[in-house]
């Protein structure tokens, strides 16, 4: 049976209402992923908050020399208001999907303090392709702001910092592999294999 076949008979993953946290390189599809989910009106597209949106709402698409001074405090600008929407989300009772890398325990720290400060459970949905997937796919989507080795090196710290195991540790509730292309699996047929669920404990296609 092919990875594909099975993931065909899996039953679809029901993920409660709470912080949702993608963790994954850079081009592991994270992005697209999200994409499908408010396409296929699964979620609304304000229960997402993306640091790369963030990044190009407050200072455009200038990126300052990684390392700067400069970069330093963009950065922290950036995580800064992040922190903020995905607060005023969970204070109000709304799920609310993280969508940055999160391959190192020191960003994920970060999220799970703000969802423990509510009360509210921990998802966290993994892109893992391998090494070689994820070159095609960086080099398919031709960004400038990163170099092959920088795709790599985010890699092999989600191969060291980011197992399943290592998540739950952290404290997360629950973990999920996201199919992808080594699975012949595309966005869409990914992001129709997982059931959001509302606060109250309704099912919906919405995270709300």
């Amino acid at each position: 049976m092919t990875d594909r076949a099975a993931h065909d008979l899996t039953p679809p993953i029901r993920i409660p209402a709470g912080l949702v946290v993608l963790v994954g390189p850079p081009a592991s599809g994270r992005t697209s992923f999200v994409r499908a989910l408010v396409e296929g009106r699964q979620v609304d597209v304000e229960a997402v908050v993306s640091s790369d949106e963030i990044r190009a709402e407050l200072f455009g698409a200038v990126a300052e020399p990684a390392g700067s001074d400069a970069a330093d405090a963009v950065d922290a600008r950036i995580f800064e208001e992040r922190d903020r929407r995905i607060v005023a989300r969970l204070a109000a009772g709304l799920s609310v999907i993280a969508e940055s890398t999160n391959v190192i325990p020191q960003a994920r720290e970060r999220l799970i303090g703000l969802a423990r400060r509510f009360d509210v459970p921990v998802t966290v949905l993994r892109f893992a392709p391998d090494v070689a997937d994820l070159l095609q796919q960086y080099a398919e989507r031709g960004r400038a702001d990163l170099t092959a080795a920088d795709v790599r090196a985010y890699a092999t710290v989600m191969s060291r910092d980011a197992g399943a195991d290592r998540l739950r540790s952290e404290g997360a509730a629950a973990v999920h592999d996201v199919p992808g292309r080594r699975q012949s699996v595309t966005p869409a047929e990914a992001a129709a294999r997982f059931v959001l669920r509302f606060r109250d404990g309704r099912s919906g296609y919405h995270l709300t």
